[in-house]
């Protein structure tokens, strides 16, 4: 049903109200978690941490136990296909600890912190992209004046690749020669100017994460075919669960619907593997995220598409969204990060497949100490395609140190008319920081 005129706040808030009328409190989503154990959780009641949640999304408050279930939701999604009434509660804990922010902090304060944070991903984005290619290719991936400019007809689908992709531009590359070699017609589209608004959502400032949702969403929608291809799972979530759906309680109808890269190359499996014409001898492992529905069924096939290639089941638990969204469990994280690392080496695989970017990038400078590689499942495609894309961000991560990095950069720190104090900040924070496990201490 359209809600003509009515504000996007309003329009999310009423898709809250009906799931909050259809939750029965059963507690099955709370008992499909895998955050709850890990968030120490196992002994509360799953009917109160689910009532609780309630609570909190009527006025703001709840016991404990429920508002630290909403701060501990890795994005997992197990909790939507546990439901039996149709409620999602991922979107539900989200939107709870929206509640929970408005809570806490007045609207001045939650914008604030919500502009930071967009400032300081713009600022990573830019700097960590500029030290591995130049302005041509930032061009390429949608950046520059390609952000602004229309094609003169519309393209059969655009490709949305977020923001934090364009820290590996390597993939982010490949993903673009491999549907060119398919010819499809396509347009890129994203980082910062096209935003996705869950930036703004996180610290509680819905009413901005609309605009900004809803802005990108105005330069998304023309395409011939009415199909978005995305990259990145956390504008997929944000798209999917929370702005389209308040977009079309708003207007009506969806401007588009948006599809997963790695499903949308593995609906195209018939017309990709006459392309894979070089054998990869390898042994490999994939590291999984099943937050995005078919996402890991559709790599897994893609991965055995490839002539050569071996899969090695680990047998390690699979969980969250993406590899950034199990920071809110940092110790389980660690855990399950060195679980796998051993599993790997006592398995004896060539390579560790990771899927998404926010996992590689935290991952790839461990292939210095482990014996075996980290890849991202496009780089082995692309090989097996004939075409290369070098992992610039791997081989600069490995060097963990900032000074040698920003030295190594030079050319393109003057290309870019980059400030190297700047770029070395960015690069401690931004690049050497963001690893789940330290590295071995090397001996002198």
């Amino acid at each position: 049903m359209s809600l003509d005129n009515i504000s996007f706040e309003t329009a999310v808030q009423s898709r809250v109200d009906e799931m909050v009328d259809a939750c029965t409190r059963c507690g099955k989503c709370v008992e499909a978690c895998p955050s709850v154990k890990p968030a120490g959780l196992a002994s509360a009641a799953p009917t109160d941490v689910i009532g609780g949640i309630l609570d909190i999304l009527r006025d703001g408050h709840g016991d404990d136990p429920s508002r630290k279930w909403a701060q501990a939701c890795t994005l997992s999604g197990e909790c939507i296909t546990a439901c039996d009434e149709g409620v999602n509660p991922r979107f539900l804990l989200a939107m709870a600890r929206v509640a929970i922010a408005k809570t806490n902090h007045d609207l001045p304060a939650r914008r604030r912190q919500g502009l930071e944070k967009y400032r300081d991903l713009g600022r990573d984005v830019a700097v960590l992209s500029q030290l591995q290619i130049n302005d041509e290719v930032l061009e390429r991936l949608g950046q520059k004046s390609a952000s602004v400019s229309a094609p003169a007809e519309p393209p059969d689908f655009v490709f949305y690749t977020g923001c934090n992709v364009l820290k590996t531009p390597h993939i982010a590359l490949l993903a673009l020669d491999i549907m060119d070699t398919l010819r499809i017609r396509y347009q890129v589209m994203g980082g910062p100017s096209h935003c996705c608004g869950v930036v703004q959502m996180r610290p509680g400032d819905l009413e901005m994460s609309g605009r900004m949702g809803t802005n990108s969403i105005e330069k998304l929608s023309h395409t011939k075919s009415g199909e978005v291809i995305s990259w990145c799972p956390s504008c997929y979530v944000q798209f999917t669960e929370t702005t389209l759906p308040a977009l079309e309680r708003q207007r009506g109808a969806r401007p588009f619907e948006m599809t997963p890269f790695m499903r949308f190359l593995g609906q195209r499996l018939d017309q990709l593997t006459p392309h894979l014409h070089k054998t990869v001898p390898m042994r490999v492992a994939l590291h999984r995220h099943p937050g995005v529905a078919g996402v890991m069924e559709a790599a897994t096939k893609i991965l055995g598409a490839i002539p050569g290639v071996t899969i090695v089941d680990l047998k390690q638990p699979a969980l969250g969204l993406q590899g950034v969204n199990l920071s809110v469990l940092p110790e389980f994280k660690r855990e399950l990060t060195l679980n796998e690392f051993e599993a790997a080496r006592d398995a004896g695989i060539d390579a560790l497949v990771t899927v998404y970017h926010s996992e590689h990038r935290e991952l790839c400078a461990h292939e210095r100490d482990w014996p075996f590689r980290i890849v991202n499942l496009l780089e082995l495609v692309g090989e097996s395609m004939g075409l290369k894309r070098h992992d610039r961000y791997k081989e600069l991560k490995m060097m963990q140190d900032a000074d040698q990095i920003v030295a190594d950069c030079a050319d393109l720190l003057a290309h870019h008319a980059l400030d190297a104090a700047k770029a070395r900040d960015v690069v401690i924070k931004g690049m050497l920081a963001d690893q789940p496990l330290p590295l071995r201490a090397r001996s002198i």
